[in-house]
């Protein structure tokens, strides 16, 4: 299986998607003009990498700030990863915000409410 590593710019976030270690990470900024079709691949990989996940997968999340329309994008990947959850596999995602960052801090704490993965609040000083 492909690995997805996609640069980040100043409206779409890094992507470091890892299928041998398990390793998924998304950070930066996540404002792009159609965040379907920027999202739409990286749904596509997280189906594919679930018919044969890592025993562990990470997930972090580092991002300094999305839009609205990212939100509900980044809500469909949590679907998804909990859809890889459970039968002898586990996802566990590391929502990463800046120590004075209570948007994205909060951002995190609704996310973990709505999805039932274990989630790990981790305040950096810079992202």
């Amino acid at each position: 299986m492909e690995n997805i590593n996609l640069e980040g710019t100043p409206k779409t976030p890094a992507v470091s998607f890892n299928a041998n270690e398990g390793r998924l990470e998304l950070k930066g900024r996540s404002i792009p003009e159609n965040s379907v079709e920027f999202y739409k691949p990286i749904n596509q990989w997280i189906e594919e990498y679930g018919k044969s996940p890592k025993e562990v997968t990470i997930f972090d999340v580092k991002l300094e700030y999305f839009n609205t329309s990212s939100s509900k994008c980044i809500l469909d990947v949590f679907k998804l990863l909990e859809g890889i959850n459970g039968n002898g596999t586990e996802v566990k995602v590391n929502w990463y915000f800046e120590e004075d960052d209570e948007d994205m801090e909060e951002a995190g704490e609704d996310y973990q409410a709505i999805i039932p993965l274990p989630f790990k609040m981790i305040e950096v000083e810079e992202i």
